[in-house]
């Protein structure tokens, strides 16, 4: 592809105030990329607003279940390419209220994938994972397998492929689907994931609370290399018409159990001392999990840049000068009340 695929390009990123989309927001206007931000609300803890990404870009707010929002906001700005990036991400918050997830991450995806059959984008990257295929005895998941999801957050991104890959099939709509491994990075706020949550238990001096037995087993990906797999996916779509309805999965290759990778964390930042405390709970997730990316390095080309030591010893450092900063802040504020 062109070095310059990106420059001046008209692209709607949809989530853009989140973990992934905050780090595809930087590489597109790194890149120069023309791009219309999709925001639900404020977000203020958001790394795309701590930072001043969205003062960078165009900011459109609302609902992704808002239909002619989305078609209004390819017309208005005249979008060639989407990345579609906003879902309720968190697999605790869709075992309690599934319709909201089902509306957010399956009535959101074919809003996004109707608009842009009608208007006719010229590229569609969405966002799936892992958790599409559902469980497997039968590991690593290539893209060959089929989506069982059985659990809410499974169900609502198997039919968020199934929905895409009709939409390719029937309208020939270019859209391509990335199922990636567990994401980790700077940014990520929800703190009952297990990398963000051990290294703030560790920075407080706690022990990290597992609330399974520890030996549930995945795959993982920086968000770095996650950012850039979205923008090679557009790429390669471009220049390859027949990918068309095409699914990549996008990992480390790894197989880790929590306990593993917290252990991992602890020894990085030099605490193995605070041992976590494994509570045992019965849990609703997949007890296996991990990819082969076999399809994505052949016919993609692509490759991680960051090992997972790499890949935690930034996102540690990002989190050390995150709290660095808020306790600072809290001092000012608390000073100026005096």
């Amino acid at each position: 592809m062109p070095t310059n695929f990106w420059n001046s390009r008209p692209t709607l990123v949809t989530g853009a105030s989140g973990l992934m989309g905050s780090w595809v927001l930087r590489r597109l206007v790194d890149q120069g990329a023309e791009v219309v931000a999709l925001v639900r609300d404020g977000a203020p803890r958001s790394i795309a607003f701590k930072t001043g990404l969205l003062s960078q870009v165009a900011t459109v707010h609302g609902s992704i279940e808002d239909f002619n929002l989305i078609r209004r906001s390819l017309s208005d700005y005249s979008i060639d390419t989407v990345i579609h990036l906003a879902a309720q991400p968190l697999v605790g918050v869709a075992q309690l209220d599934p319709l909201s997830t089902l509306e957010v991450n399956v009535r959101g995806s074919w809003n996004v994938l109707e608009a842009s059959r009608l208007y006719g984008v010229r590229q569609l990257v969405i966002a799936s994972s892992d958790k599409a295929y559902g469980p497997s005895p039968d590991l690593p998941y290539t893209e060959k397998h089929p989506l069982r999801g059985k659990h809410p957050y499974d169900v609502s991104k198997s039919c968020t492929d199934l929905i895409a890959t009709m939409y390719a099939v029937t309208y020939k709509l270019p859209v391509g689907i990335m199922r990636c491994a567990n994401l980790f990075g700077g940014g990520d706020l929800n703190f009952s994931r297990t990398i963000p949550g051990v290294i703030q238990a560790t920075l407080k001096g706690e022990r990290f609370v597992i609330r399974s037995d520890g030996k549930f087993v995945r795959d993982a990906l920086y968000v770095k290399d996650a950012a850039e797999a979205y923008l090679l996916l557009a790429e390669s779509l471009a220049a390859n018409p027949d990918l068309a309805g095409e699914a990549f999965n996008f990992g480390l290759e790894l197989r880790l159990t929590v306990l593993e990778l917290t252990a991992k964390i602890l020894e990085m930042m030099g605490r193995l001392d605070l041992e976590p405390v494994v509570q045992n709970r019965v849990s609703f997730e997949i007890r296996e999990q991990y990819l082969s990316t076999e399809k994505a390095r052949t016919v993609l080309g692509w490759s991680p840049r960051y090992s997972l030591t790499e890949g935690l010893a930034e996102t540690i450092d990002w989190y050390e000068k995150h709290f660095a900063a808020g306790a600072v802040g809290m001092r000012l504020a608390a000073h100026a009340s005096t």
